[in-house]
């Protein structure tokens, strides 16, 4: 019946089926697409998600921030941007220089046929031992300890049974929760032998991050820092992901401003002053910048399987420029 009804107007008939000719067609290249990606052979594994071990315990006399849902919802909605006191400011540069500990403490013990659990075993112990609280534990449900995205996980990858081998690359997420406030810092650190790819895309991420905390000083515009990362990634073939911002600490884990890392309409253009103590963390990509959440609703990978690299700091804004807290 639908097929005499086309028959009985052919020049409807011919846009309806060359429409799906067309559609067939973006089809068939996709699948052939996906095919060819399945046999490339990349010079890193091309991790998933493996088997989570039981959430560790936290003892009682260690404080916790305040993850009610309630809290969380008047931060999401806040919109000023703190200016921190001097008292303030003291307890940040001792917690942010602790989370720098604990970072340097996980990079120790990297090489070829760790877990990135027994990383995350490594970064929990350390942060109770100095009697802090592991920011990411139980925040919106997060079970571990730090975050650990390793190759093409771009982000907030969950420490599990995952084996590094010689040739990846892995980012280490930390923030600790000390003193009442929270420091975040991480870094991707190569595992043995890595290629001169993946080498490059490590110091470039790292230079980009650097080139964005040269600009911060009082009166510089938030939207300043896109301008920067930006055309150095893209100088150097990589692409920035759009999906994630640096942000605003201190008290609670995230607060204003958003800090983005690539131009938009988004983009914060308020000017920084004083005070002010935000974190700068871009993630650039050897491939384009499409991405996907995993279905445990944290692990972010690069949907062409290709690498990321991400550093991060937590910045403080002064009268004559910035100091750099978790340096």
């Amino acid at each position: 019946m639908f097929i005499k009804r086309l028959n009985s107007i052919p020049g409807k008939y011919v846009a309806i089926h060359s429409r799906c000719k067309s559609v067939f067609s973006l089809l068939r290249n996709e699948s052939a697409k996906n095919d060819v990606d399945a046999n490339i052979r990349y010079p890193y594994q091309v991790v998933q998600p493996g088997h989570l071990s039981p959430i560790k315990a936290v003892p009682e006399f260690i404080a916790k921030p305040d993850y009610r849902k309630t809290t969380l919802l008047f931060t999401n909605r806040a919109s000023c941007i703190t200016i921190n006191s001097e008292e303030m400011i003291r307890k940040m540069k001792e917690t942010c220089l602790l989370a720098k500990h604990v970072l340097q403490t996980a990079s120790s013990v990297l090489e070829p046929g760790v877990t990135t659990d027994y990383i995350d075993e490594i970064v929990h112990a350390e942060i109770i031992k100095c009697g802090a609280y592991p920011s990411t534990l139980h925040y919106k449900g997060y079970p571990k300890s730090c975050c650990t995205s390793v190759n093409n996980v771009a982000c907030h990858g969950i420490p599990d049974d995952t084996i590094l081998q010689d040739g990846d690359i892995i980012n280490i997420d930390i923030t600790v929760f000390y003193l009442g406030c929270h420091g975040d810092t991480s870094d991707t650190f190569q595992i043995g032998n890595v290629d001169e790819t993946g080498l490059a895309l490590i110091s470039s991420t790292r230079e980009c991050l650097n080139r964005a905390i040269d600009i911060c000083k009082p009166g510089a515009k938030f939207s300043d820092i896109p301008e920067v990362i930006e055309p150095f990634a893209l100088e150097k073939g990589l692409s920035v992901c759009k999906k994630f911002v640096g942000h605003g600490i201190g008290q609670h884990f995230h607060t204003p401003p958003n800090v983005w890392h690539v131009k938009t309409h988004r983009v914060d253009k308020r000017r920084m002053e004083p005070g002010m103590i935000f974190t700068i963390e871009p993630i650039l990509m050897e491939g384009d910048t499409r991405v996907k959440i995993l279905s445990d609703g944290w692990t972010t990978v690069s949907r062409d399987n290709l690498r990321s690299a991400q550093a991060e700091h937590t910045v403080l804004i002064t009268q004559s420029g910035h100091d750099i807290l978790t340096l």
